[in-house]
């Protein structure tokens, strides 16, 4: 920001340059010159006395709109305690501005998230990522209040894989999950939309990771169908616990069908729904007390 010229028009530098020419060498006035060019006579007048007589060849270049002083502007002894908390630490803002209050430093909070900025010390969001809010995450009392998405990558070959996309609800431990050759938001949609039609009960907000497969086409849809769609906080893996226990448990226990059919996705799928009828109907849960999901959904 110290750099920053007020105006970003390519074409001033040349225009400044042709109208000191006018004045010294055309021997134009300063009124003729303002009215010809389109500015204000005491503009070319500022042009005429800041530019040396050596430079009047030369474009005049747009100068940086930053003060050459501020009264307001912090010590530089501060701005060097400020940077040497960041590099000793490496802290972020709002506990570097409660260490200075500490010592007895008084300044603003932004005055010192600005600082950071300036020295580069500031770690920013980038650009590449789109910005996700996804809202306050639901309390899973009871059935389809939170279920929990994720899709699991296999390797068939050097270049190809297959995809196991699974979901979980947080409340009664009720899964689906099913094998897809594609990875997209078409698919991910297809997926919840079916596992909607074979779940006892409605979802209201699904929760995902931050995939390709997940995108805002993916939210666009499950708005408009009426489910809420959230996105866990990024690299905060722990947000979605329960579907990454169910992808380790069902790559676990189906692990000699994963490898045999892979390659075969109808296959694997008929495999995927005998697993699922044992995993929702027989297998007990530690998380539900030994129950198994069919047991605790008749008393939600």
């Amino acid at each position: 920001m110290g750099g920053m010229p007020y105006s970003k028009n390519p074409y001033l530098p040349k225009l400044r340059a042709h109208a000191v020419r006018l004045v010294r060498q055309g021997r134009w006035s300063i009124r003729k010159v303002a009215r010809y060019i389109g500015v204000q006579p005491s503009t070319v007048w500022k042009w005429v006395q800041k530019t040396p007589r050596w430079e009047e060849r030369r474009d005049i270049p747009t100068l940086s709109s930053r003060p050459h002083h501020s009264p307001n502007a912090i010590s530089q002894m501060i701005v060097d305690r400020i940077v040497a908390i960041r590099k000793e630490h490496g802290r972020c803002a709002e506990v570097i501005h409660a260490q200075l209050a500490r010592e007895g430093i008084r300044v603003h909070l932004n005055t010192v998230k600005r600082t950071l900025d300036r020295k580069g010390l500031l770690k920013k969001r980038s650009i590449w990522k789109k910005l996700h809010i996804s809202g306050e995450r639901p309390i899973p009392e009871s059935p389809g209040i939170l279920v929990q998405t994720d899709t699991i990558h296999i390797q068939v070959r050097e270049k190809k894989r297959m995809y196991i996309y699974t979901l979980i609800d947080c409340n009664s431990r009720w899964a689906y999950a099913k094998a897809s050759k594609k990875l997209s938001a078409g698919s991910a949609l297809r997926f919840v939309q079916e596992a909607q039609q074979k779940a006892p009960f409605r979802f209201t907000c699904v929760q995902s990771d931050h995939g390709p497969e997940f995108s805002a086409h993916f939210t666009i849809f499950m708005q408009a169908k009426g489910t809420r769609h959230r996105h866990s906080r990024v690299r905060k893996p722990n947000d979605n616990a329960h579907v990454e226990r169910f992808n380790r448990t069902i790559q676990e226990e189906m692990r000699t069908e994963i490898i045999k059919y892979k390659t075969n996705i109808p296959r694997l799928n008929g495999e995927i729904m005998k697993y699922l009828r044992y995993y929702n109907q027989e297998r007990l849960h530690m998380g539900i007390g030994f129950k198994t999901p069919y047991e605790v959904l008749p008393r939600s």
